[in-house]
């Protein structure tokens, strides 16, 4: 099974990414975004949790986002493998995503981490705010912050990765099709 991480700060274009690798490699694309808004509408007792912490302001914990993961790769027994979008942001998070992989006896094959240059990320988001409707794809100094935090508490992943050799630097500036392709080159030699 191929299972991969598509990784980046905001604006790297995983989302966009992550299409084409799943059209080109047959997998499931697994946002956690997704999946929560998922949950949350269809009421399933996971979704009722997250959104009730949703509501009050509160992260979704780590738990319950590992549930909805498995209940993902319940659903799809059958998968070629996965991609995730979104998820791990924290050292935790890959540890326990690493864990459930193992329980699965199916490990990432390899974080894919897309490296853009800063103002091409700000330019990228500003681009995308045009007819995102996000407002937090509008505002500079927002665009700014989440980039920083990014840099602060998702970026070390990448050393956690890199421990177990399964981090993969893709250049992410260029065209979209250039981008594809040498992520798709990489994931041919994993």
């Amino acid at each position: 099974m191929l299972n991969l991480i598509l990784f980046g700060p905001p604006g790297a274009g995983k989302g966009t990414q992550a299409q084409f690798l799943t059209q080109s490699f047959d997998l499931i694309h697994l946002s956690t975004g997704d999946l929560l808004r998922q949950e949350i509408k269809a009421e399933t007792p996971l979704g009722k949790e997250a959104k009730q912490l949703i509501d009050k302001g509160e992260l979704v914990p780590d738990q319950v986002v590992i549930e909805m993961i498995k209940n993902k790769f319940a659903a799809n027994p059958d998968a070629k493998g996965f991609i995730f979008d979104g998820f791990p942001r924290t050292v935790a998070q890959a540890k326990a995503l690493d864990k459930l992989m193992e329980e699965n006896k199916t490990p990432i094959k390899g974080m894919l981490c897309l490296e853009v240059e800063r103002q091409e990320l700000i330019d990228r988001i500003l681009f995308r705010g045009k007819t995102s409707g996000r407002s937090d794809d509008q505002d500079v100094w927002i665009i700014e912050k989440r980039i920083s935090v990014y840099n602060k508490k998702t970026a070390p992943i990448k050393d956690y990765y890199e421990a177990q050799n399964k981090h993969f630097p893709i250049d992410g500036m260029g065209s979209v099709a250039e981008i594809t392709s040498r992520l798709k080159e990489t994931v041919r030699s994993l």
